[in-house]
């Protein structure tokens, strides 16, 4: 039982909440020498029950539509759980216990509320109401060609500024441009994964930006992501808006390159996609915990 669920949450895509969380309490200490445990792992879970809500109302709504249950060509990082489709876990459970972990999120953001400030029920609401409506009506954010925005937004700035902001109760420019490549990082992973649902997602008019690009045109767009990423880490290290250290994370520069080029060989999708997927992946969670380390490290050498 555990381990369906643990398919069903795709458990091991909570790394694209959990890296920036790292993130943002790196930096929180690498500013204010503050590093407060408790809410560190409360961030973490919070983040990781609202990626667990999304995930799981996203399968249901993709149910409903019939994208997931049309799609013949998902692979292990692509096209749902496919829990609902193998009839192991019904959608009305699927969608109560979305439910029920968007609730847990919001319990913990209520604490948050109260005693670190308000600027946490903003960033909360905005990740639960974002999350749900990514495939959910009225909005159907994916539907539209805005999915990548909301992916990267959740998954970097707001994450990245939650936990920063729990930590220290302030903002700063320096925090915002660390978390634009964790962002754009995390837009990736969605974007990438596209490719392989191309077919069914036109089919049920879930125009993503691979299908209202075209995967060959599309390609373009996985390289322009990767070379937004090491830019900000570059400029940002030589403006020394981020610690020269943050230089290190351009050793994964191999690693995005190989997910590029396997990508523009084998765009129309399916298995041969798998390695491509696997690096991008790889890149997000290296370059995540490089920059992170850069800011402990800069922290120590003070």
């Amino acid at each position: 039982m555990i381990k369906l669920w643990v398919r069903a949450l795709r458990a091991p895509f909570f790394q694209a909440v959990i890296i920036p969380t790292v993130l943002g309490t790196a930096i929180a200490w690498y500013q204010d020498g503050i590093f407060h445990l408790g809410y560190f792992i409360m961030t973490v879970l919070g983040a990781v029950f609202v990626n667990a809500g999304t995930n799981l109302s996203n399968d249901y709504f993709d149910h409903k539509s019939g994208n997931d249950d049309n799609n013949e060509v998902f692979t292990t990082f692509s096209g749902g759980s496919r829990v609902i489709q193998d009839g192991l876990i019904s959608a009305k459970k699927m969608h109560i216990t979305a439910l029920i972990f968007f609730g847990l999120a919001a319990i913990i953001g209520f604490y948050f509320t109260l005693t670190r400030g308000w600027p946490v029920l903003v960033i909360g609401l905005v990740g639960v109401v974002s999350g749900y409506l990514y495939t959910a009506t009225p909005m159907k954010f994916v539907y539209r060609g805005w999915g990548e925005l909301i992916a990267g937004l959740n998954c970097g700035p707001l994450v990245v500024l939650g936990a920063y902001y729990v930590q220290v109760q302030h903002f700063s420019i320096e925090v915002v441009v660390a978390s634009i490549p964790i962002g754009f990082l995390a837009a990736a992973i969605l974007y990438i994964n596209q490719f392989s649902d191309y077919k069914p997602d036109k089919e049920a008019n879930k125009n993503t930006l691979i299908v209202i690009l075209g995967p060959k045109r599309a390609v373009k767009g996985y390289f322009l992501l990767m070379a937004v990423v090491y830019l900000v880490i570059i400029i940002g290290s030589i403006s020394h808006t981020m610690p020269v250290w943050s230089l290190i994370s351009l050793i994964t520069i191999p690693l995005a390159w190989k997910a590029a080029k396997i990508l523009q060989r084998n765009y129309d999708g399916g298995d041969k996609m798998i390695p491509a997927m696997a690096s991008n992946i790889a890149t997000h969670l290296t370059v995540g915990l490089l920059l992170s380390l850069s800011y402990v490290i800069a922290g120590i050498m003070v």
